[in-house]
């Protein structure tokens, strides 16, 4: 009998490749609360604490009986996932679950419609895609508005009424006697050079919010956004920490609009501020960009520069939201209320993928309907498990509220513990709740030639990774951008015993480093 053939590796090989040399090539058969199972050489499940939980997915935990079992249902009563251009009263019923805790929490009252997705990129994509709609029509009425202002300044010259004032003129560079139509000549000149501009998108820098196409462009991290850069809108990076640094980039990309108005028989011109800022989104705990919470007065210069400005303000609450930092909102917190509020992930309770956008109704454009959509979202089974997600979180006056923030300290303390004794290696303990990250010292530097090549490849965190996995059975991950930082993210159900244990192996991990010993955390 022939030998099986191999299929060739055509799904991610590469990646394969890079997570066989890190030793992260584990298959894992089976997940329940913060543990994961692989299968050993004899076909014996060998049990891993998974401390990523899905990037801040898996708030319950992997597969939850509760979820699990609501899915079972809702498919053995083949409730239909595919009923587009129909009624979803079940949308209706998550998004006005949503809006209950998001009036309460923020202490609010107007109302916020839901445009579902399947992803947090695609929910921040459509964010944009919104704020961009919005941003078009405000266009529209300023240049209706400009347009009307020449119209009423051409009847008054007309008339005798009026007549072009020598600032004006010289406002716009035009000769001494220039008339009338030469100043609007001038004026459509300049103002269409404007009118056809595309909008600049605010963030900060550290953020992350998406790979795809349009939300790549708001990742702070080069390496993923500059291939991309000529595809999208493009976006500016506020610094953080730097006074005066929101005002400074606002002041740059200030731009206005010309307009002749009347004054006193005088034709002069004003000026109208045309909305060049899509948006500004922002994380209120930076994820990827190495688990950094946003300060409430950083929060607070954003809103009002929001409103002064007049755009719209998109909180990422893909990985910080549902939950995970005690509120279901967690910009809420600090004091942050968007104008947007996406939200995915721990949605969909580790059991569904999907997304919610909220947009206040102040700001809602309902043609947006019209316009987008998306085939896989709004879907029965998705919005019940969504639904019941907020239920499990609201239970009992919000018991899971007060369990994430327990925990969190209890974990937050351990690691508060490894921090003090090991201050040579680790370099800051940070985030709220069960969102936190432990950074080490840059080992760039190192003499270590494992650890200061690693470092320099921006590969040393996944390496701590492979040595924790194969020694400790603890499956941690660094952040996206900031590999000298592991991010742990865990079940509202760890135990005490799980984090002591990690306790243990962050400190085996330590002294390794201590000692710059880098072979110690290689394979074999």
């Amino acid at each position: 009998m022939a030998a099986p053939t191999m299929e060739p590796e055509l799904a991610e090989a590469h990646m394969r490749r890079l997570l066989a040399s890190l030793g992260l090539d584990t298959e894992y058969v089976r997940g329940e609360g913060d543990t994961l199972y692989y299968l050993d050489r004899n076909g014996a499940e060998v049990a891993v604490l998974d401390l990523v939980g899905g990037y801040g997915t898996l708030m319950f935990g992997h597969n939850h009986p509760e979820l699990v079992a609501l899915a079972r249902d809702l498919l053995a009563k083949r409730v239909p996932l595919h009923a587009q251009f129909s009624y979803h009263p079940y949308a209706n019923e998550l998004a006005a679950a949503l809006n209950r805790v998001l009036h309460r929490e923020f202490d609010i009252d107007e109302p916020y419609s839901a445009v579902f997705a399947n992803s947090g990129a695609e929910g921040i994509e459509t964010a944009m895609k919104h704020a961009e709609l919005d941003r078009v029509i405000r266009v529209g009425e300023l240049h209706a508005a400009v347009e009307a202002d020449i119209a009423t300044a051409r009847a008054a010259v007309a008339d005798g009424t009026a007549t072009v004032s020598i600032e004006a003129r010289a406002g716009l560079g035009l000769a001494e006697g220039a008339d009338f139509d030469a100043l609007v000549a001038e004026l459509a000149r300049r103002n269409g050079g404007i009118l056809g501009r595309g909008p600049v998108f605010l963030t900060l820098e550290g953020s992350f919010h998406g790979k795809l196409a349009g939300s790549v462009q708001l990742t702070h991290n080069a390496g993923h956004r500059a291939p991309f850069r000529a595809l999208a809108a493009q976006a500016r990076f506020v610094p953080v920490g730097k006074p005066g640094a929101l005002a400074e980039v606002l002041a740059e990309e200030r731009v206005v609009l010309l307009a002749p108005v009347v004054v006193d028989g005088r034709v002069t011109l004003v000026e109208h501020q045309y909305p060049a800022i899509g948006a500004f989104f922002v994380e209120p705990v930076q994820g990827e960009g190495g688990i950094h919470v946003l300060s409430p007065e950083l929060a607070a210069e954003i809103r009002a520069a929001a409103d002064a400005v007049g755009f719209p303000v998109v909180v990422d609450e893909v990985q910080s939201g549902m939950g995970r930092t005690g509120r279901l909102f967690s910009a809420s917190g600090v004091g942050l209320i968007g104008d947007y509020f996406v939200l995915a992930k721990g949605l969909g309770g580790g059991i569904a993928k999907t997304a919610a956008l909220l947009v206040r109704q102040s700001r809602y454009r309902s043609d947006f309907e019209l316009v987008h959509s998306s085939t896989f979202a709004k879907d029965a089974l998705s919005c019940h498990i969504g639904i019941k997600v907020v239920e499990m979180l609201e239970a009992d006056g919000g018991a899971a509220y007060e369990r994430a923030v327990e925990r969190g300290a209890r974990l937050r303390a351990e690691l508060d513990a490894v921090a003090a004794e090991f201050p040579d290696v680790v370099s800051e303990v940070r985030g709220k709740g069960l969102m936190l990250g432990i950074e080490f010292h840059d080992l760039s530097e190192s003499t270590s030639e494992v650890l200061r090549d690693n470092a320099r490849a921006g590969l040393i965190g996944y390496v701590a990774a492979g040595y924790l996995l194969r020694e400790h059975a603890i499956r941690v991950f660094p952040t996206a951008s900031a590999a000298h930082t592991l991010r742990v993210e865990p079940s509202l159900g760890i135990t005490d015993e799980a984090i002591e244990r990690f306790g243990r192996s962050l400190r085996g991990l330590c002294a390794i480093l201590s000692k710059a010993d880098g072979m110690a955390l290689l394979p074999g």
